[in-house]
């Protein structure tokens, strides 16, 4: 048989209060540590209910200014320029720009090809318009015509952009696909051809006085990569 020793009343309340304590602090240790906090790493869900991630995307290369957003439209050492240019011009665009240009390239070897001396005037520089119309009169002179199509643009990307006064330059790295055939007077192919197109990658730097009378921005000078 078990004999409990007896205790005072005193003892007895301080014991009851000890173990009502204990059971509360108990309860607490539980709620703090059976909950989720948030940070858990969540249970793998089974293959078949796993959603397959999301596609990646890529984030918008910076750009001179943010209303001129054209992802790998600008080389990056070519933003201090063109932020230059647009502080001197606020009106300046990137992307009319390059859209300007890509159309600038097509009018000027359209011209080039055809011998149109007057398209020339007004879309080069002097130094680069007379090196053209030597071309033209060397090719007149040989009795040869070129019948050239310009077949795509593949990419116009902005490579460098400086402003030297009030005077803003940009180059522009153009790659793109052209059908080239040479004929004699008689129409007879002599080289190329209008089936194979030729890959041609070349910087063009083209200026323009900002704040003057003529708008147009003009090829200043060309370069083969």
């Amino acid at each position: 048989m078990l004999v409990v020793p007896s205790m005072p009343g005193g003892q007895v309340l301080y014991l009851v209060l000890l173990i009502m304590v204990a059971a509360f602090l108990a309860l607490r240790l539980y709620m703090v540590l059976g909950k989720r906090t948030g940070h858990e790493q969540p249970l793998p869900k089974p293959a078949d209910e796993r959603r397959a991630p999301p596609p990646l995307v890529r984030a918008p290369e910076s750009v001179a200014e943010p209303r001129d957003s054209a992802p790998r439209a600008i080389d990056g050492g070519a933003e201090q320029g063109l932020r230059s240019i647009i502080t001197a011009d606020p009106s300046f665009d990137v992307a009319r720009f390059l859209d300007g240009a890509k159309g600038a390239y097509g009018m000027i070897l359209d011209a080039f090809w055809k011998g149109d001396r007057e398209t020339l005037d007004w879309l080069c520089e002097p130094e680069v318009r007379d090196s053209f119309v030597a071309a033209i009169e060397a090719r007149e002179e040989a009795g040869h015509v070129l019948d050239n199509r310009l077949v795509a643009i593949e990419r116009a990307l902005i490579a460098d952009a400086r402003l030297e006064g009030r005077v803003a330059r940009i180059v522009v790295r153009i790659d793109a696909d052209i059908a080239a055939v040479t004929r004699d007077k008689d129409g007879n192919v002599i080289a190329g051809s209008l089936s194979d197109a030729v890959a041609t990658h070349e910087m063009w730097t083209f200026t323009r006085t900002l704040r003057g009378n003529d708008p147009n921005w003009k090829l200043a000078e060309t370069d083969e990569v």
